[in-house]
């Protein structure tokens, strides 16, 4: 079985796994789709011996009937159900503990979840040193947009009037 220092560890993932994504999560329960990430991330989930489908029957046997979530202790029943299933040549103690090696210090990837399109078209038309008329207000030579100035035609409340500039320099006629 796992020692302290190994439980610390799975402890900590499950607290990352159970936070990410959400602003207001607690840290002490999981949910179904962060339960399904910490599966796919930490490679429980192989394909072969693991599937999704198994990753979500297990979650739903393990968790309250009326409950959305699951605790660090039915995480810990989940990881004990999935094992066997996981390592097949292993005994259920051996399974386990690779199990829980795989979770050990495993964190939510955001590597590769939004792909950046690039395409000849996409640069055209987002090239601001192209752009003409009101449009081309909005941005800067740089092409970095100048945000409400752009936008807007601000007015200066300074005080200043711009009729009264020359006041100083008008002379009377004698």
């Amino acid at each position: 079985m796992a020692d302290a220092a190994e439980m610390d560890e799975i402890l900590t993932a499950f607290r990352r796994f159970s936070v990410h994504g959400d602003t207001k999560a607690s840290g002490k329960e999981l949910n179904g789709k962060n339960w399904a990430k910490l599966c796919k991330d930490c490679k429980i989930n192989d394909g072969k011996n693991v599937s999704g489908t198994d990753v979500d029957i297990v979650f739903s046997k393990v968790k309250q009937k009326a409950s959305r979530v699951i605790t660090y202790e039915e995480f810990q029943m989940a990881l004990q159900e999935l094992a066997p299933k996981r390592f097949k040549g292993q005994s259920k103690e051996e399974a386990l503990d690779s199990i829980f090696k795989l979770v050990e210090g495993c964190e939510p990837s955001n590597a590769g979840v939004t792909k950046v399109a690039k395409a000849p078209a996409l640069d055209r038309l987002t090239d601001a040193s192209r752009y003409t008329g009101s449009h081309k207000e909005r941005f800067d030579g740089s092409g970095r947009g100048k945000g409400r100035e752009g936008r807007e035609e601000l007015v200066e409340n300074t005080g200043y009037v711009g009729a009264y500039k020359n006041a100083g320099t008008y002379t009377q006629k004698k």
